[in-house]
Formats: structure tokens, sequence, C-alpha cells
């Protein structure tokens, strides 16, 4: 079973609408990279028992992306405000080539500030 980092993404926005019992099997699984057979042996189950946990964990998670896109919508909104950011910067390059007018650069620096601190939040 290949590991697919996405279902680790997905696992820190959907993470705690699992049993309690998956979370710990998926966790185990894709954060600590535990074998099927490691995990069986710490949970105290089969290790069909944790396949068939990871399985499910894996389809649910997908499917509340499905359903809610909050990590895609995460993903869109961390390169849009990477975007504004280098949009500020050139407007910041293009006026002190052109005019220098120190409230474009104070406006532009402004704007930065407050995507940078939204991409950090």
């Amino acid at each position: 079973m290949a590991k697919d980092m996405k279902i680790s993404f997905l696992l820190d926005f959907y993470g705690g609408m699992l049993t309690k019992k998956q979370r710990e099997v998926i966790e185990l699984y894709y954060n600590d990279d535990l074998s099927l057979s490691e995990i069986a042996e710490n949970v105290g189950i089969t290790r069909q028992g944790v396949r068939d946990a990871i399985k499910r964990a894996e389809a649910q998670l997908t499917e509340m992306e499905d359903r809610v896109g909050f990590a895609k919508r995460s993903v869109q909104l961390s390169n849009a405000l990477k975007e504004i950011c280098r949009e500020a910067d050139n407007i910041k390059k293009c006026n002190s080539h052109c005019s220098s007018v120190d409230e474009i650069e104070q406006s532009a620096d402004r704007i930065i500030s407050m995507a940078e601190s939204l991409n950090h939040s």
C-alpha cells in the first residue's frame, strides 16, 4: 500500500472527524511511518484490521474533502496570497523606477504584510 501524502494533508483538516481508532491507526501509518505489522502490534488488532481501518479512514477523508473542500480552498488561498505579495512587490519596483511616491510604497508594504500574516495563520 503506497503512502499518499494527500491523505496526510487531509488528515490535518478532517482528522477530528474520524473515530479515535481510525485516527490513531492512520496517524501511525502516515505521520509516524509505521508498517501495518507494527501498527497491528501496537494497537492490538490484526494486520488486516489495520489495513481495513486505514482504507476506511482514507475513504472518509477523501469523501469529506470532496463534499467540503477545505483543503483545496486552503491551497488556493495560500497561492493567491503569495501572488498578491508578488504583485505588491512589482508595484513597489515600478514605483521606485517611475515616481517613487511614498504612499504607494507604504500601501504596497501594508498589502504584503497583511497577505503574509493571513498566509501564516
